[in-house]
């Protein structure tokens, strides 16, 4: 029987790039994966993986969330409730925080012991937003991942972001990357991981991430 990927649809994302990207890597693995781009949370309660993607603001991502009835309850119903694999994209990853500080402070999901906060760089020829490509450098608990260590040696990720999650949990950040300063890249508690960067724009990099997340057994 297939399983069911619900990529949820609250009006931020790379949605269509992201569901091209999963089924694609499925497909690759020999993977039976039923992807559904949805708003739907009582697909998304009963779905077999969730993937949060997000682009722009924390508390716009946030409010988009909770304007959708029931959304909130169903991803807690999936992720925390049922245990499934959960897999957080960019804001998809910071909303994991326990809050973010981006136009005020917002409560996150709580899942990761993390505040996510604005760049503080000292050098003032590094451009802000970080974008484009960089080095993703995996923690030692991320070694021992079976997701995060999809990615190796010198593999490079595709990054747009502004703010950052800064951990109080070591083990949970699983890898990094600089950019004048050492950024969170991938976090991750049980069934739960997430990314700063954007697997579906990273080419084969992120078709092997996306590879490792879809046969997880957490």
């Amino acid at each position: 029987m297939s399983e069911t990927v619900a990529i949820i649809d609250y009006g931020s994302g790379n949605l269509r790039s992201a569901e091209k990207a999963i089924a694609r890597a499925g497909e690759e693995a020999g993977l039976l994966r039923d992807v559904v781009v949805t708003a739907d949370p009582g697909f998304v309660a009963k779905a077999d993986r969730v993937v949060l993607p997000g682009v722009g603001a924390f508390a716009d991502c946030r409010q988009g969330l909770h304007a959708i009835n029931g959304m909130v309850d169903a991803i807690t119903e999936s992720v925390i409730s049922r245990g499934q694999p959960f897999l957080g994209i960019c804001v998809g990853m910071q909303l994991m925080a326990r809050e973010g500080h981006e136009f005020g402070i917002h409560a996150g999901f709580g899942w990761i012991e993390g505040t996510v906060k604005a760049f503080e760089l000292e050098d003032p020829a590094l451009k802000i937003p970080h974008m484009g490509w960089n080095k993703v450098n995996l923690s030692d608990a991320g070694h021992n991942h079976p997701v995060a260590s999809a990615v190796t040696g010198d593999d490079h990720a595709y990054f747009v972001h502004s703010f950052h999650m800064e951990l109080d949990d070591g083990p949970q950040k699983l890898a990094s990357t600089h950019h004048g300063m050492d950024l969170t890249a991938i976090v991750g508690q049980d069934n739960m991981i997430g990314t700063q960067f954007h697997p579906e724009k990273s080419q084969d990099v992120g078709q092997k991430f996306l590879k490792a997340f879809l046969e997880w057994k957490p």
